[in-house]
């Protein structure tokens, strides 16, 4: 098995997260960019189909194995938006401030009990572009949206995440805690058991 992964995007922060995660195991992440992979279009319908639409073009560029996330957050009063739209709720790709800035006024007025929401990563891994069974792993994270953005850390729509269990938004809690319990750490913990189980 390739110690060295593709991770099909060039967002720092999953770089960090992923290699922080996968260096126990000997594995090194490295981003698409490295490669020069131009990004996968996508045009799926969900979580899953992007994520393997992004894995595959990752190894069809670069011949390595790749691991896709496909990421969002799904807010129900917005009836599950933005979903796979998360990255570009506000028009422009990854502003997040802006994101943020819109999700927030959607909601503006409504009240707590109906302002429920969870995080989605899937992360798919494949070994090859050919590869026929991807490995597919999903984790949520509960919550619900603040009235305003709290917190420094993180990124994306974790200022405006209000964690219960930590009673404080995503974007406070510190990147150790962060990644025991995201969704991303959830999806990731499920890929460390396959490669373990993978190993034995």
């Amino acid at each position: 098995m390739s110690k060295t992964l593709v991770l099909a995007s060039n967002n720092t922060g999953k770089i960090n997260e992923f290699n922080d995660m996968l260096s126990n195991l000997g594995f090194e992440v490295k981003p698409q960019g490295e490669f020069n992979v131009e990004e996968a279009e996508e045009n799926g319908l969900s979580f899953i189909e992007n994520a393997i639409l992004k894995a595959r073009n990752a190894c069809a560029q670069t011949g390595l194995p790749a691991i896709a996330d496909d990421s969002g957050i799904e807010v129900d009063y917005l009836n599950g938006a933005p979903g796979i739209y998360s990255a570009r709720f506000a028009g422009e790709h990854g502003n997040s401030e802006a994101n943020n800035a819109l999700l927030l006024e959607k909601l503006e007025g409504v009240p707590e009990e109906e302002r429920t929401a969870r995080f989605h990563c899937v992360l798919a891994y494949m070994k090859h572009k050919d590869d026929p069974t991807p490995w597919v792993f999903h984790g949520v994270w509960e919550g619900s949206i603040l009235t305003e953005i709290q917190g420094k850390h993180g990124f994306g729509y974790d200022p405006v995440f209000y964690v219960p269990n930590r009673d404080c938004s995503a974007a406070m809690l510190t990147k150790d805690e962060k990644n025991r319990i995201s969704h991303r750490a959830i999806a990731l913990q499920q890929l460390l058991a396959a490669f373990e189980q993978a190993k034995a």
